[in-house]
């Protein structure tokens, strides 16, 4: 994920503001947030644990001279590790860009092993980026609904009948360590909410149709190794999304607090049935 030109962190989470002057609107991966996801709280449990086990001593040692310094610390450390993946993929997706556009890009170790997957891939299919690459890192807006996103590649691909181009939207995805193969529940979410939105943001922040895409994709990067794979995005996908769009709409506009009931004898009430 790069940092989009209309975009801006709310304390409800991100959010693109409309060029054209309109509501804004919240971002795709905002509403997926939404989402519960029970693997990570063993995930972040994980976390902590190996933390623990890498420096047993100092842990003990801390757990008696500083405990809540410690505390704070051993809690954090499921956040540490969620920033270090954010910035390491945007980091990879601005290399992307730079490689599609052949634009100078300083040299990056960490991420310079997933540059040689992309590049990889691209070579595998035989892309031209002149005439295969329809858009890169593009904004997409369905404002009747009130979201948007940011793609990162609608690439042509010669997959259908005959060889015959089509047009996929392809969501690079960056990890260390999980398998090639991984898919998460809320991925074709992501991409059904991506493809479905009916206009795209142009350089000049002006807006136009988005082109039909036909089908859609993750591109998983690893160090050593990369898969394309295809995910479903049609119209049960997206009306999952519109589901979490209403719930996360809903839990963003919730009251911070509700009233508390007492019997109407109790000192301070108010007497409805006199008033």
């Amino acid at each position: 994920m790069t940092d989009p030109k209309w975009a801006v962190a709310t304390e409800r989470g991100r959010y693109y503001r409309d060029p054209a002057g309109g509501p804004d609107l919240i971002s795709v991966t905002n509403v997926l947030s939404s989402i519960a996801k029970p693997a990570l709280v063993p995930w972040a449990a994980g976390l902590t644990a190996d933390e623990v086990i890498a420096r047993p001593i100092e842990v003990a040692r801390r757990a008696r001279t500083e405990p809540t310094a410690l505390r704070k610390e051993l809690v954090g450390v499921h956040r540490q590790y969620t920033e270090r993946a954010q910035n390491l993929g945007t980091r990879v997706h601005l290399r992307a860009v730079s490689l599609v556009l052949n634009t100078p890009h300083p040299y990056d170790e960490e991420v310079e092993p997933y540059a040689v997957q992309l590049a990889a891939f691209y070579r595998l299919w035989r892309v031209d980026f002149d005439r295969d690459i329809e858009a890169v890192e593009t904004t997409v807006m369905h404002r009747r609904y009130g979201y948007a996103g940011t793609g990162d590649v609608w690439l042509w691909l010669p997959t259908g009948p005959y060889r015959r181009r089509q047009l996929w939207l392809i969501d690079y995805k960056t990890s260390a360590k999980k398998p090639v193969d991984t898919v998460y529940n809320e991925q074709p979410l992501q991409l059904a909410a991506l493809r479905h939105a009916p206009e795209w943001l142009l350089p000049d922040d002006t807006s136009e149709p988005a082109p039909r895409v036909h089908r859609t994709a993750l591109l998983n990067l690893r160090p050593r190794s990369h898969r394309l794979i295809e995910v479903p995005s049609g119209r049960e996908q997206f009306r999952a999304f519109l589901g979490a769009l209403r719930t996360a709409r809903y839990l963003h506009t919730a009251p911070g607090s509700y009233p508390t009931v007492v019997p109407p004898w109790a000192p301070g009430a108010t007497d409805r049935k006199a008033a």
